[in-house]
């Protein structure tokens, strides 16, 4: 068996028992932080759930849905229909966006390279429209075919209906369909997995800084931070530790400190 197939076979194998709910022994057990809270914290090597907490509840992805986003944009690129240097034009529609959002006009453009940063680090809603009108023809088009694609990818109980995830009462996900994301685009796409560890960008001359703090944590390499009043404060953390790799999932924090420190506390007990 050549090294491509034990790697594929070793991811298949991993996400069978992520999807399974095949876990290990939870030896720490913590408070909820709401009604709306979801956790999973899952070795991404083995597929090895060694915490979970109402992880196939349904939840509201907020801007976790840029995760989805990106790995159809990371497709494009990979099948070659476009390249990083690549324009994207902006819409009125998208132009109009609420934030967060880095402020482009109407009629003008951003690359491929710009956007993923834009999307990763700033998590602009305006970008995430642009994305999909430029792939899809509509944004209501590309969460047809995010939808369609995320069931192909094993995300079994997640729906889209936007680029953003800004609020929609029909758009949902899990924690554990979460954690598969998360593991899958690091494996799928590792030339542009780094875009997620960014802690800032420049754009139009100006620094735009990102707002995930877990990225200073010793061992945090990404990956994606959300908010909406629905959901709460979402994130989902690859973290390295003891050459480990696990990716921590947290949904409805009370707040992005308190979401953050449950992901600490987490990593303390879990990932070693």
């Amino acid at each position: 068996m050549n090294r491509r197939v034990l790697a594929t076979v070793t991811l298949l194998a991993a996400l069978t028992m992520l999807a399974t709910g095949c876990q290990s022994v939870d030896v720490a057990h913590f408070a909820p932080l709401s009604s709306k809270y979801s956790a999973l914290v899952v070795n991404a090597d083995t597929g090895m759930v060694v915490h979970e907490a109402s992880a196939d509840a349904v939840r509201y992805p907020a801007s976790l849905t840029k995760m989805m986003t990106l790995y159809m944009l990371f497709e494009a690129i990979e099948s070659g229909r476009v390249t990083l240097e690549t324009q994207i034009p902006v819409s009125g529609n998208a132009s109009r966006q609420p934030p967060s959002k880095i402020g482009i006009k109407a009629g003008q453009s951003i690359s491929v390279d710009t956007a993923i940063r834009a999307l990763a680090v700033k998590s602009a809603n305006d970008v995430a429209y642009a994305v999909g009108e430029y792939l899809a023809g509509s944004e209501s088009a590309f969460a047809s075919l995010m939808t369609a694609r995320a069931r192909e990818i094993g995300l079994t109980r997640t729906q889209f209906r936007n680029a953003s995830g800004l609020p929609d009462p029909d758009q949902y996900t899990t924690a554990r369909d979460m954690a598969r994301l998360g593991i899958l685009l690091r494996k799928r796409f590792p030339a542009y997995y780094p875009y997620f560890s960014l802690k800032s960008f420049t754009y139009g001359g100006r620094e735009i800084r990102g707002h995930n703090k877990l990225l200073a944590e010793r061992g945090v390499d990404g990956i994606k931070t959300g908010y909406i009043r629905a959901s709460g404060y979402n994130v989902v953390t690859s973290v390295n530790r003891y050459s480990k790799h696990y990716v921590v999932v947290v949904m409805g924090g009370d707040s992005g400190r308190e979401r953050d420190l449950r992901v600490r506390e987490l990593i303390a007990a879990h990932a070693r």
